[in-house]
């Protein structure tokens, strides 16, 4: 199996990684032309899935193709607000998913990976 690296990044990762007929997406974060986005975890959650997106359109992939996220949220009463936006991301058959709380590495409140299925 080959791997395929799309995108670049300022930090060592790669955006999206196709490995066979997946493809790995790194956590997103809610940053805009290199800023954090203004606002609580609704404004933020629709940035990193706007991030996301565009992460998977790298790789030739769509929302629809994803099998799997796992979610970081800085404060787990953001948990109603974040799924709110999140299911109107997911509206069908949403992807298996891991939520859980933690501190992240930026002052955040939100950070979602996700691995997607599309055969080449």
């Amino acid at each position: 199996m080959s791997k395929q690296c799309f995108g670049s990044s300022h930090v060592p990762l790669s955006p999206a990684v196709r490995a066979g007929d997946f493809v790995y997406v790194s956590g997103q974060v809610p940053v805009a032309d290199g800023v954090v986005v203004k606002g609580g975890v609704t404004e933020q959650t629709e940035q990193v899935l706007s991030n996301l997106k565009a992460a998977l359109a790298l790789a030739g992939c769509a929302m629809e193709d994803v099998v799997k996220t796992t979610v970081w949220l800085e404060d787990a009463r953001d948990f109603g607000a974040f799924n709110a936006v999140y299911a109107r991301h997911f509206p069908k058959d949403p992807p298996a998913r891991t939520t859980v709380e933690a501190r992240l590495m930026i002052d955040i409140k939100i950070e979602v990976e996700a691995v997607a299925y599309k055969p080449l």
